[in-house]
């Protein structure tokens, strides 16, 4: 019975290792891509973007900018896929959406227990601000919705209409492979 109870706490604290390990590592990986998001938007500040907002793309893994959530005061980095790698580094940005400007769908992806521990806290009427180096752009949140983890329905062109798109799995404190979806829609606030 001993061997039995040694073996079950060895176990536990095996298990205990590996999510801490994981743990820090996807925050040091989250802190990097955060530093390498600033430093692109500051050498963006001192010298003027040529970059053409309507053309732009990325290469899967590229730091390409900074989601800003006001209400939950969340700046976070986003990365260019959606992968594990990807998402273990910060917002991910669903490869074959748009981006600003472009016209389209703009989807953003992130893990419920890391970038988007509190997206639950954000209601209709909140802003997100999507700094790029091509410049910043401002959305309002205007509705959310829950739909099956495998639902892949609400990825579509809504050209020529441009509509932000925010994915994290759901529950939010769910153990595990949650089995749905936490959408949130938001709309481009027109700046003069």
């Amino acid at each position: 019975m001993k061997k039995i109870a040694l073996l079950f706490m060895l176990a536990g604290i095996i298990f205990l290792s590996i999510g801490g390990y994981q743990y820090i590592k996807t925050k040091a990986a989250e802190k990097d891509t955060l530093d390498e998001a600033h430093t692109m938007l500051e050498s963006r500040d001192s010298t003027p973007s040529t970059i053409d907002p309507s053309s732009f793309t990325a290469d899967t893994g590229e730091t390409v900018g900074l989601l800003q959530i006001p209400s939950i005061d969340a700046e976070l980095a986003i990365v260019e896929g959606t992968d594990p790698d990807d998402l273990e580094k910060g917002v991910g940005h669903f490869k074959s959406s748009a981006y600003p400007k472009q016209n389209d769908q703009i989807v953003l992806s992130g893990h419920r227990d890391t970038v988007f521990r509190r997206l639950g806290d954000v209601k209709i009427g909140d802003t997100f601000t999507i700094q790029l180096e091509s410049g910043d752009y401002e959305y309002e949140m205007v509705s959310s919705k829950i739909v099956d983890a495998d639902d892949t329905t609400i990825i579509k062109s809504t050209a020529p209409d441009e509509e932000l798109v925010i994915t994290t799995c759901y529950p939010f404190s769910y153990i595990g492979d949650a089995p749905d979806r936490y959408i949130i829609y938001a709309k481009p606030i027109e700046t003069n």
